[in-house]
């Protein structure tokens, strides 16, 4: 059973990495999500659903947001049940639009819930909180 925790850790920090990876590529990005996925970005929108956290993203990228770049680092995964895990992480933000009257913050605390799926792990929730300066 440990060994199957530790391929279970693994396969969900390759995800959270794989989602910092495809944060540019929207369809990428989205075969990583479940169909009811749930988003909460760092300004607070909720978006429910992968269609229409897919209409967001496209939206985002194709606006000044494309050059906010983010890398996250896991800090702990807790497994609610067996295909159920909360992953805390740290995101940190680097805002390249040069809009210095709209500043965003430089982190945020990260929380992704992740379900096992056929297809493997695969991102259910994932909010980020700001953590202020």
């Amino acid at each position: 059973a440990d060994a199957d925790i530790a391929g279970d850790v693994d396969s969900i920090r390759q995800l959270v990495a794989d989602a910092g990876t495809y944060q540019s590529d929207v369809n990428a990005l989205m075969a990583l999500h479940r169909d009811d996925t749930i988003i909460v970005n760092l300004a607070g929108r909720r978006v429910l659903g992968r269609s229409a956290f897919r209409d967001a993203m496209q939206q985002a990228l194709e606006g000044p947001m494309a050059s906010v770049l983010t890398t996250v680092d896991v800090e702990d995964i807790r497994f609610v049940t067996p295909d159920v895990a909360i992953v805390s992480c740290t995101k940190t933000i680097r805002d390249e639009r040069g809009d210095s009257s709209n500043p965003l913050s430089t982190s945020g605390a990260m929380s992704y819930v992740v379900a096992r799926e056929p297809r493997g792990w695969r991102i259910a929730l994932a909010q980020t909180t700001p953590i202020l300066s």
